[in-house]
């Protein structure tokens, strides 16, 4: 009988550099732009259809959650002028270089958007801006899932075709859930059908990252992570299905509305906190590779197991 093996580094520090991302900074990040994203869509289809209160609602969610997301990034940076300055070069093959041009314009839009919704100036010009604020609401929802993917962090990278998966539903749930529960119900319709799409494609993407048999799935089920997982499957799993028995009440529709942006929100935290613990352990870098190199030896493709 052998020991299992110890991965150790030297003086036992991490063998990839951790990010030095702040918590809850980033997190509410991350769920503040999807869910602003994809209510500035909502917004945008419900104007076009005229739905002037489903509109407005979502007009409101999509700035605030921009502007929002916007704080929490430069509180995260440690100084406003770092931000200005990442505007200063556009490198497409940075994912955060891409998104600072995302994020930009899209939180203008929505902010003026909102501003003269509230004002009631300018009717053109309020579709304009919705109409610009959805037209990056979709890039807003996702790109930040790329972001974390394209790090060499284990439990982020490995998944860099799922997450974004994930995080498009769990966009779609948070914006759906928060317009439907704060729309009347004449005009909620549209925020439902979107919410219990979003859980649906949420639920299903994150359950092709927690079931995969890589070493690298280990740190959605444990420690803080797994807890935050688990909880944000209970309460997408209980917000879709209250969405779809009584999200046609207002009762129905504010608790589903709140347990699905609430799912969303813990989804967020635990892929974050995912990510951070596979960069600390040294095992989630040394085992993939050993096993990468050992395919390649034999000739066969690699395969990563637990």
């Amino acid at each position: 009988m052998v020991d299992e093996a110890e991965f150790t580094s030297y003086y036992g520090r991490p063998i990839i550099k951790p990010p030095v991302w702040k918590t809850p900074d980033v997190p509410l990040y991350l769920f503040l732009g999807g869910a602003a994203g994809t209510s500035a869509v909502l917004g945008a289809m419900a104007d076009l259809t005229g739905r002037p209160k489903l509109t407005r609602t979502a007009r409101y969610t999509a700035a605030g959650g921009a502007l929002a997301s916007v704080v929490f990034l430069v509180h995260d940076l440690g100084r406003p002028e770092r931000f200005l300055h990442m505007l200063r070069v556009f490198k497409p093959t940075s994912p955060l270089s891409v998104g600072t041009y995302i994020l930009s314009p899209f939180s203008a839009a929505t902010a003026a958007t909102a501003a003269v919704e509230l004002l009631g100036w300018f009717p053109k010009l309020k579709r304009f801006g919705g109409i610009v604020g959805a037209l990056f609401g979709g890039p807003m929802a996702t790109y930040t899932a790329v972001l974390l993917a394209n790090t060499a962090v284990p439990s982020w990278h490995a998944f860099h075709t799922k997450l974004p998966f994930v995080f498009a539903g769990s966009a779609m749930a948070a914006g759906g859930g928060i317009c439907m529960a704060l729309t009347p119900l004449d005009e909620s319709e549209p925020a439902r059908k979107m919410a219990m799409i979003g859980a649906g494609i949420e639920l299903a993407a994150i359950r092709t990252v927690e079931g995969n048999d890589s070493i690298v799935a280990e740190p959605y089920h444990e420690g803080r992570a797994g807890k935050l997982m688990r909880a944000a499957r209970a309460c997408t799993a209980s917000g879709l299905g209250l969405a779809i028995l009584g999200g046609r009440t207002r009762a129905g529709a504010v608790a589903s509305g709140t347990l699905l942006a609430a799912g969303s929100l813990l989804t967020r935290f635990g892929v974050f906190d995912a990510g951070m613990a596979s960069a600390r352990d040294p095992k989630y870098t040394v085992v993939p590779q050993r096993e990468r190199m050992a395919a390649r030896g034999n000739g066969h493709a690699p395969t990563v197991t637990r």
